[in-house]
């Protein structure tokens, strides 16, 4: 697997893979992602997006999302294409994402729909721990949901 910035043929592909409004909502809190979503998400200030491939084939999105004022990194908006799913691929991008990621700075950190629990066991397979209940109340201040935040390991 390798990462790359995604090219003008990738957003179309990227935004078909949330299969339903339930699994959009849990992947970026949209009922529905366009092509238009996934190629702004990448030219905002502050972000990098990243297109997994395999043998050259589209099969992952994510996104690091810079905080240079708080040093930290927050992975964002992963989704592995439908038909890949279940074979590793997701703590795979996972753990090349947070390799980029510490390139930025040292905390690297995630949240995630509290009904997700896939991602749950993929990104703590991948290193990722919840952070202590009264930090995520914190984080949670202002959010659309009460997301399930996680730091990396090797971060405390």
């Amino acid at each position: 697997m390798e990462l790359t910035v995604p090219g003008p043929t990738h957003a179309p592909v990227v935004a078909s893979w949330a299969t339903s409004p339930q699994e959009s909502r849990r992947w970026c809190s949209l009922d529905r992602v366009t092509s238009e979503d996934v190629a702004r998400w990448g030219a905002e200030p502050d972000v990098r997006a990243y297109v997994a491939l395999v043998d050259g084939e589209p099969v992952g999105y994510g996104e690091l999302w810079l905080d240079d004022d708080e040093a930290e990194v927050e992975l964002a908006r992963l989704i592995v294409a439908p038909a890949r799913r279940g074979q590793g691929l997701g703590r795979r991008m996972v753990t090349l994402l947070t390799t980029l990621a510490r390139k930025h700075h040292p905390a690297v950190l995630m949240r995630l729909h509290p009904d997700n629990t896939q991602a749950l066991r993929c990104y703590t397979a991948a290193g990722f721990d919840l952070v202590p209940p009264d930090q995520a109340d914190e984080w949670n201040q202002g959010q659309p949901v009460s997301y399930v935040w996680l730091r990396h390991r090797s971060d405390h």
